[in-house]
């Protein structure tokens, strides 16, 4: 049977462990969850962290939710307390290829593996096949977001085209030479090659089929790649964990992937929310190289009953719904509310700072409100160019007058609207 994006086969799959019985998969994940758990106990911050609890007798959901979460906003203070990794990991210096950093900065080790973050399956579920090339945008510099996919991609056996980010000329080259039939990347910068492409009469015309993440990909801007022969698929993903959901040709919600336990708790705690209800996504891995126990992203979702029509068995999540802390994603970068403080700290002639995140059309765009009681020019250029270097994004600066921004504690506030 056919579905209609890229002809995709509905029923395809990338291995049998996606089309399992679901209490089969259950079963299987927790009765390897006490071997994980004592390998992760081995590091010390985790012996701290689990101390005290019969790990051995973790063998159901039940058990694992009355472990304590382990917070990603938490993550960038214990890091810099015992770096690089802040002692979650029992030999700190091992079984790895590369190393990253992301903003928070948060630390991140890639384990030496063939597809380290697991993004083969989510790939192959949005048309990625051996031979293809593959267009990859995201970056490759010191953060793992072009290497999540790349070494996906590779894994498929699919010939990778290590673009990264902007150059929209040299893209087009590119794209004209090596005719990529997929891309990997943010929605945003998928629609400014495509735009980018009619205003200048370049051919993009090959690329057919995509995996996005990163951004908000609203059902607009799935229509508007659609209409463009381009079927695009979206991808639940993090720097830290790789793929952790992904979409399917049914386009009903986001497929949990394999090898991972998702859980979805009451923000601020770790409490199981009722079936349906939306909550914060907490994640465990079984990943004895680098085990992750119970870490909660500070986002949002709300799982979907039922089994998805396109035959696999997983849990299934809404996708990306908010942000259950301040921090946000733009651009397919986390600001956090402590560069927003350092912003300050680097300008003390400043009061009060809120970043204000919008929609342009479709793209993210953030601006900086700073009270101060000395407004200029020169001030509004020199906070701007602070602001693009520690969130590595560009935004725009108003100033205000002191007493003017509210009182009410919010340093980001995300005003995003999708239709």
């Amino acid at each position: 049977m056919d579905c209609k994006p890229g002809n995709i086969a509905l029923s395809d799959s990338f291995d049998t462990s996606e089309t399992r019985d679901p209490a089969e998969r259950e079963e299987a994940l927790f009765a390897r969850l006490p071997a994980i758990l004592k390998r992760a106990a081995a590091a010390p911050a985790y012996a701290e962290h689990l101390a005290g609890i019969d790990l051995h007798g973790v063998r159901s959901r039940e058990a694992l939710a009355r472990l304590p979460v382990l917070r990603k906003s938490g993550l960038p203070a214990r890091q810099k307390a015992a770096p690089p990794f802040g002692g979650f990991l029992a030999d700190p210096s091992g079984s790895f290829g590369r190393l990253f950093t992301s903003p928070g900065p948060i630390f991140e080790p890639e384990p030496a593996a063939e597809d380290p973050w697991r993004a083969a399956r989510g790939l192959f579920a949005a048309g990625f096949r051996r031979g293809d090339v593959v267009l990859n945008t995201f970056s490759y510099h010191l953060t793992p977001g072009g290497f999540i996919m790349d070494s996906g991609a590779r894994a498929l056996g699919c010939a990778v085209i290590p673009a990264g980010p902007g150059n929209t000329e040299q893209q087009f080259e590119l794209i004209e030479a090596y005719r990529p039939v997929a891309y990997c990347g943010t929605p945003d910068f998928l629609k400014v090659l495509l735009d980018g492409a009619a205003a200048s009469n370049r051919d993009v015309s090959s690329i057919r089929r995509a995996l996005v993440s990163g951004a908000a990909f609203p059902k607009s801007l799935q229509d508007e790649f659609s209409a463009k022969g381009i079927e695009a698929y979206q991808a639940y993903a993090t720097a830290d964990l790789g793929f952790i959901a992904y979409e399917t040709p049914a386009r009903e919600g986001l497929v949990v992937n394999e090898d991972i336990i998702v859980e979805i708790v009451r923000p601020g705690t770790g409490d199981p929310v009722p079936p349906g209800d939306v909550g914060e996504i907490v994640v465990t891995t079984l990943d004895a190289h680098r085990p992750v126990i119970r870490l909660a992203l500070g986002d949002l979702t709300a799982a979907m009953a039922g089994l998805s029509p396109c035959g696999r068995t997983n849990m299934r999540i809404r996708g990306w719904m908010g942000r259950a802390d301040q921090a946000t994603k733009i651009k397919g970068m986390f600001v956090r509310p402590e560069q927003v403080a350092e912003i300050g700290r680097r300008h003390p002639e400043l009061g009060r700072l809120r970043l204000v995140v919008t929609r342009d059309g479709e793209t993210d765009m953030m601006t900086l409100m700073a009270e101060t009681a000395a407004p200029s020019e020169a001030l509004s250029a020199a906070v701007g160019a602070t602001l693009q270097a520690i969130a590595k994004l560009k935004g725009s600066v108003t100033l205000a007058a002191p007493g003017d921004l509210p009182n009410d504690g919010k340093i980001i506030a995300d005003e995003r609207r999708y239709e």
